[in-house]
């Protein structure tokens, strides 16, 4: 009888071994996660109501899971994030002041998990959109501290702050986006007739026109490799993602949709493009193939704006 049981036990248990290594294969099936992507999220009740709701940073895997948040500041605007080269800090501006007329956004810097919040520029105007340099020591952003928004570069610790652009008053510079191999920034340029994207030396030489029209040509991200600047572009009433040679040329539309599609960003290796679209209502984070292929949502939160996403190095 007692090794009639034994057998029974044995038998059982090779049975459950078996169940368990054919159901194995079904987890292996899952999106590999290689690279996290921080973005800004928002109430939209909040937005909408004009309750203190604001804005805040996440973080998730690059398939939208294991979401967490980074910060959690009441009466104060979180935004632009941006990873460093080695991934152990974010960047972000900050709205003091987003309740009041006059706004007051500042440049601060974090660690990756949120921790160690340091203030790097103050000043009664706008400091905001901050990229940092392809080898970590700097950091170039938008000012308006000469009563124009021009685009700024200061070290990483906030330390010897120097102009880049200069132009007239009335015709802003935003978003500014490193070349891989730091020579360079490209830049969006608000015209009278609309926006268009420029490149300039990093020492303020040189600067160049790339797009061209009376379009609004913005939000321009450099691929990995240097080749390629993706960018948001509406020329025919919707706002959708573009890619073009570094020099301007062979522009190609990589979205359709006909809702607002905006802020691309490459993933390091260069082979996927994430953005924002409110192509579902509100705005969520996509992924696409550099291409424009295999377009996918990654976040499904539709009482928040999801926006604004980068990619961890």
């Amino acid at each position: 009888m007692y090794k009639i049981k034994r057998l029974t036990v044995l038998f059982l248990a090779a049975v459950v071994i078996a169940i368990t290594t054919v159901t194995l294969p079904a987890c292996s099936n899952a999106v590999p996660s290689k690279y996290k992507i921080a973005f800004v999220s928002g109430d939209l009740w909040s937005y909408y109501s004009d309750e203190c709701g604001n804005d805040e940073i996440y973080v998730m895997y690059d398939n939208g899971s294991a979401l967490t948040r980074l910060t959690n500041n009441s009466n104060i605007e979180d935004g632009d994030p941006a990873w460093s080269p080695d991934g152990s800090k974010i960047a972000f501006s900050v709205n003091l002041n987003p309740y009041l007329t006059a706004d007051n956004y500042e440049i601060y810097v974090m660690n990756s998990d949120g921790t160690n919040r340091i203030r790097l520029t103050n000043n009664a105007h706008y400091d905001e959109n901050p990229v940092w340099s392809p080898d970590g020591s700097k950091i170039a952003f938008t000012s308006s501290r000469d009563n124009s928004f021009e685009i700024y570069v200061m070290n990483s610790d906030g330390t010897n702050v120097y102009r880049v652009t200069d132009g007239p008053t009335y015709s802003p510079k935003w978003h500014p986006t490193w070349s891989p191999d730091g020579s360079k920034i490209a830049f969006e340029y608000s015209e009278s007739d609309g926006r268009q994207i420029y490149v300039i030396d990093a020492d303020g030489k040189n600067q160049t026109q790339l797009s061209y029209g009376t379009n609004w040509d913005y939000d321009p991200a450099w691929s990995p490799d240097g080749s390629k600047i993706a960018f948001t572009a509406e020329r025919d009433g919707h706002r959708r993602i573009y890619i073009m040679n570094a020099d301007g040329s062979n522009q190609t539309q990589l979205t359709n949709s006909m809702a607002r599609d905006e802020n691309p960003a490459w993933s390091p290796d260069g082979s996927k493009i994430a953005f924002t679209s409110s192509r579902d209502g509100n705005k969520e984070i996509y992924i696409m193939n550099a291409d424009g292929s295999d377009q996918k949502r990654i976040t499904n939160r539709v009482d928040f704006d999801d926006e604004n996403p980068t990619w961890s190095p």
